[in-house]
């Protein structure tokens, strides 16, 4: 059985998914994200919009504000976003404008995402892997609206 590489994007998908573990165990929604430059994490976020009363205090969007905090610049180039569902508009908006080189995603998001949208709003530039931990970032979202429904 050959090792996982830590330059991988399974590697790094499995981080993103650590992060939106830790968003379970706070009650926020479990989606999580790193931002990735030479192989290096430079950033890690997760949901907080409970946390922080705001709307906009998405994964991606925390994410991408940190990495761009590390870097001293507001664009990401030859950098790549993980994350464990697929973006949202705003959040896609976001990544168009921190010119982020590739994004990768776990589930897929039938209602909100931003692939259901045409034009899309993703940079044609911006490289889109998606579907990769699936399983795992849904299982995890399962088991938060479970929990959800439970106590209502």
């Amino acid at each position: 059985m050959s090792e996982l590489s830590v330059f991988s994007d399974e590697h790094f998908m499995n981080q993103a998914l650590k992060q939106a573990e830790y968003a379970l165990e706070e009650g926020e929604v479990p989606v999580g994200a790193i931002v990735v430059s030479q192989n290096r994490i430079i950033s890690k976020a997760y949901n907080q919009v409970e946390r922080l009363k705001d709307a906009t205090a998405h994964a991606e969007m925390l994410a991408i504000t940190a990495a761009q905090d590390y870097l001293g610049a507001k664009y990401l180039q030859n950098c790549t976003l993980y994350v464990t569902l697929e973006p949202c508009t705003m959040c896609a908006g976001a990544i168009f404008w921190a010119q982020i080189e590739k994004v990768v995603f776990g589930a897929s998001d039938e209602s909100r995402g931003f692939e259901r949208l045409e034009p899309s709003v993703m940079h044609p530039k911006t490289e889109i892997v998606k579907g990769l931990k699936s399983q795992e970032s849904k299982a995890l979202l399962q088991q938060f609206f479970n929990q959800i429904r439970r106590n209502n």
